[in-house]
Formats: structure tokens, C-alpha cells, sequence
């Protein structure tokens, strides 16, 4: 046998149905990485029987079906179908007659899973069965994966000698071998298991032949007993069968007697109807008698209940008259307390009235107090900030004459050279120094007073800022006092009010 074609759908990354011809000769697949070159050797191995889903590089067997990819949906089943050419007879004694061999493997995503060969369902190991001699199989060595080719060299006696009765193609008559020692063992042990049923077998058949003899035993006595049953019934039945006749006898005597009693009865019956009917035309007067006495008493039970209850209903009424005589004395004792109480309320409301208006002209006069302090404060700053300008216009002032003076003393040195020739020069430019120092002494003074004016403005605005807030902290308590005095005033309005409603 030989590989022929493999067919794949739904596999790892197979979506759509693939196949893959194997011709004669020697067959490669190329291509880059990532292309499911390693996928095809997977579904070579899993269509072989493969169990183990580590070394199809899964974790589970659902990892062999597509999972889906971008555009493609996923798959809820993996096939995968392997053909194989019998060109040389290798195969099994049942597949001789057959040309091709066809391998089917089937997955889902359920867990179920279908072997099939030749399209005919069938188990594993038939497919195993199939592979064995031939040096292919899932785990033979004709399929060798990247990496384990040192495993193989390097395996160790017993792993060679599967490999080379693998080659000889040995491996299907051991396992049949085997097969059947399985299955003479498993003979031997059921022979066992009957030599020792018969052995217990043997040692019940005693106690079942004395459980025998018992039974036969049984049965004879159960025979004698029914004859000895039947016999006592029989004299039963002939000694119930003349009582039965006496009993005929004596019951026809009876009847007659009966027959007799009967008409005496008849009379009794018609004696006794008509004490009955007498009987209850007295019951039925003395019943109509017991219901007038009934409804009588019930008449003066009732009249004595409804005297009884306006008795207390009088009592009740007084006790309410007495007590509403001195509610009433009490309603008016509190509407005198509360007259007075009002008459002191309104006094009081003018007297808190009188004082919220002295408060509100006092604050209307701090107010004004306070508008004036913020006009002569803004005055003082206005004065202020001349008095800064004015000082900074002297102070450039003054450093004009200081250019001026350095210029001079600079060219001092030029006019004592030209002194002899420029006498004129020097006298106007002495009486001009002289102006000048006189000058920046003026100005000096003037800066000197500007700055000490300065601070007498500083510390005069201080004093007015210590002065407005003592003001306005004035005004917010007396602003308090007044919000204070007007809740007095509405809670007095609403007890004014409660008391009038009260009154009224």
C-alpha cells in the first residue's frame, strides 16, 4: 500500500474541502511560513488514529476544528479523508479485494467522533487494524515530526525492535498474537469462574435434595390433610342439613305465631297513631302557649334593658352638663389670662416697634456717617495720589540737575584752561551753579516735605480704615439686633394671631 490522496475539510486552517495528491515518486509541500505546512502531517497523523491531542499541538480535540478567521465563520466539524492505493496486497485479508482503501476520520465540535472505512462506519481499531505490517501508522516510524528524528536514533533496544518489526511487517500477526493469548486468558479465566460455580453448585445440591425430600413430605401431608378436610365437611354438611330442616319447621310454626302477632299490631299501631295525633294537638297548644310566655319575657327583658340604659344616659348627660359648667368657667378664666396676654403683647409690639425705628434712624445715620468716611477717604486718596505724582516729577526734576551737575564738574577742567579768556563765561556759569544749588536745596526741602506729608497721609488713611471697619462692625450688629428683633416680631405676630383666632 501507498499513499494515493488526502482530503481535508474543516481542519485546523482548512476551511474549504483540500486535497492532496500523492503521485509516484517522491512528493513535497512548500511554501512560507504560517501556510499549514505542519497542518498536513497533523491530519495525516489524526486520520491514522491519533489520540493525543498534545502531539497534534492542540489542547483539546475541539482545537482541530476551524475556528474561523476574518470573513470565514467558524466550522462545527473537522473531516479528514485518507486514500491509499492496495497495489501490492500489504493490506488486511478483508480489504484484499479492494483497489483503493479509503480512511475516513470525522470530529465535532459536540465531542462526537466518526470512523469510517470505505465510507462504512467502523471503530479505532479497525483503523488501526489497517496499518499494522504496513510501517505506517500514528505512531510508526513513516511519520517523523520536526525534532524527534534524535528521539528515534538515540531510542533504546525495545523502541528499535518495534521499529523493526514495524518494517518487517510483523506488527498486525503480534498483535493478533496477542489478541488471542488476550482471549485464552480471558477462556481461562471464565473456566475458573465455572469450576468454581460448579464447586458451589455441588455444595448447594445437598441442602436442595434435603429441601427436596422435605417438599415430597410436605406434599403427602398436605394430601392427607385435604382428605381429612373433605371428610369433616361432608359430616358438616349433613348435620347442617337436618338443622336446616328443623330450622324450616320451627320457622313455618313461627310464621303462623307471626301471622297472628302481626294483626295484634296492626291494632296497637292504629291505638298508638291516634294517641300520637292527640298527643301532638296538645304539644302544639302548649308550644304556642311557651311562645307567647317567650315573647312576653323578651318584651320586658327588652323595656327593662332600654330603662336601664336611659337611666345611664341621664347619669352620663348630667356628669356632661357638670363638667361642660366648669369648662365653660375655665374658657373664661383663659380668655380674660389671654386678653391681658394680648393687651402685653401689643405693648410690648409698640415698644419693639419704637426701638426697631430708633435702630433703623441710628443705622440710617452710621450709613451716612459711613458714606461720608468713604467720600473723605476717597478724597485723601485722590490728594494722596497728586502729592505721589508731584514727588515723582521733583524726583525727576532732581535728577536733571544732577546730570546737569555732573556735566558741569566734567567740564569744569575745560573752563579753568579757558578761564583767563573766558572770565565772562565763568561769572555766568557761577551765578547759574549758585541758581542751581539753590534749587536742588528748594527742592530737597520739598521732597522732604512731600514725604512727611505722605505719611501723615498713610497714617491718616489707616486711621480712617480702623475707624470704617469699627463702623461697619457697628452696623452689622446692629443689623443683627434688627434681623433678631424683626423674628421677635413675626413670632409675636403669629402668637398675636393664634391667640385672636383662639379668642374669637
Amino acid at each position: 500500500m501507498h499513499l494515493k490522496k488526502l482530503e481535508i475539510i474543516g481542519f485546523k486552517s482548512f476551511h474549504d474541502k483540500a486535497t492532496v495528491d500523492f503521485p509516484p515518486g517522491i512528493s513535497a509541500v512548500v511554501g512560507p511560513n504560517g501556510c499549514g505546512k505542519s497542518n498536513i502531517i497533523d491530519a495525516l497523523r489524526w486520520v491514522m488514529g491519533e489520540q493525543s491531542a498534545k502531539q497534534l499541538r492542540g489542547k483539546s480535540m475541539e482545537d482541530v476544528i476551524f475556528a474561523g478567521t476574518r470573513g470565514k465563520q467558524p466550522l462545527n466539524m473537522a473531516e479528514v479523508t485518507l486514500t491509499l492505493a492496495n497495489d501490492n496486497g500489504s493490506a488486511p485479508i478483508e480489504f484484499k479485494d479492494f483497489s483503493e482503501i479509503s480512511i475516513t476520520r470525522r470530529q465535532y465540535r459536540s465531542g462526537e467522533r466518526t470512523y469510517l472505512i470505505n465510507r462504512q462506519p467502523c471503530r479505532l481499531k479497525d483503523v488501526f487494524n489497517v496499518f499494522l505490517g504496513s510501517g505506517m501508522g500514528a505512531k510508526s516510524y513513516a511519520v517523523i515530526q520536526q525534532g524527534n528524528i534524535g528521539a528515534i536514533t538515540d531510542a533504546g533496544p525495545e523502541e528499535r525492535r518495534v521499529f523493526i518489526e514495524e518494517a518487517a511487517g510483523i506488527t498486525r500477526f503480534k498483535s493478533r498474537k496477542q489478541e488471542a493469548l488476550n482471549k485464552v486468558q480471558s477462556t481461562e479465566q471464565n473456566l475458573l469462574r465455572l469450576d468454581d460455580i460448579l464447586s458451589e453448585i455441588q455444595r448447594q445440591m445437598g441442602g436442595l435434595q434435603r429441601q427436596a425430600k422435605k417438599a415430597a413430605l410436605y406434599r403427602k401431608y398436605q394430601a392427607r390433610i385435604r382428605l381429612l378436610d373433605l371428610t369433616l365437611i361432608l359430616r358438616q354438611h349433613e348435620s347442617l342439613t337436618a338443622q336446616v330442616v328443623e330450622t324450616e319447621t320451627l320457622l313455618t310454626a313461627q310464621r303462623d305465631a307471626d301471622q297472628g302477632h302481626v294483626t295484634a299490631l296492626h291494632q296497637i299501631d292504629a291505638a298508638v297513631a291516634r294517641i300520637k295525633f292527640e298527643r301532638a294537638g296538645a304539644e302544639a297548644k302548649i308550644h304556642d302557649q311557651k311562645q307567647k310566655c317567650f315573647e312576653l319575657q323578651r318584651t320586658v327583658d327588652r323595656l327593662e334593658s332600654d330603662l336601664a340604659h336611659r337611666r345611664e344616659e341621664i347619669a352620663r348627660l348630667s356628669r356632661e352638663i357638670e363638667a361642660m359648667v366648669a369648662a365653660r368657667g375655665d374658657i373664661a378664666a383663659k380668655n380674660e389670662a389671654m386678653l391681658v396676654e394680648i393687651q402685653q403683647v401689643e405693648s410690648s409690639l409698640e415698644a419693639k416697634g419704637q426701638k426697631a425705628q430708633a435702630l433703623q434712624a441710628a443705622m440710617d445715620a452710621e450709613r451716612q456717617a459711613s458714606e461720608a468716611l468713604r467720600r473723605q477717604q476717597a478724597e485723601t486718596t485722590s490728594a494722596l495720589e497728586q502729592a505721589h505724582s508731584r514727588l515723582m516729577e521733583l524726583v525727576a526734576q532732581e535728577a536733571r540737575h544732577r546730570n546737569i551737575q555732573q556735566t558741569v564738574t566734567g567740564n569744569r577742567e575745560n573752563l579753568q584752561r579757558r578761564l583767563r579768556r573766558l572770565d565772562e563765561e565763568t561769572a555766568l556759569s557761577s551765578a547759574k551753579v549758585a541758581e542751581l544749588t539753590t534749587a536742588e536745596a528748594s527742592a530737597q526741602i520739598d521732597r522732604d516735605q512731600l514725604q512727611a506729608d505722605l505719611s501723615t497721609a498713610a497714617k491718616r488713611i489707616a486711621a480712617l480704615h480702623e475707624t470704617l471697619d469699627a463702623h461697619n462692625r457697628c452696623l452689622a450688629e446692629q443689623v443683627r439686633e434688627a434681623q433678631t428683633i424683626e423674628f421677635e416680631r413675626g413670632k409675636l405676630r403669629t402668637r398675636y394671631g393664634a391667640l385672636k383666632k383662639m379668642a374669637s
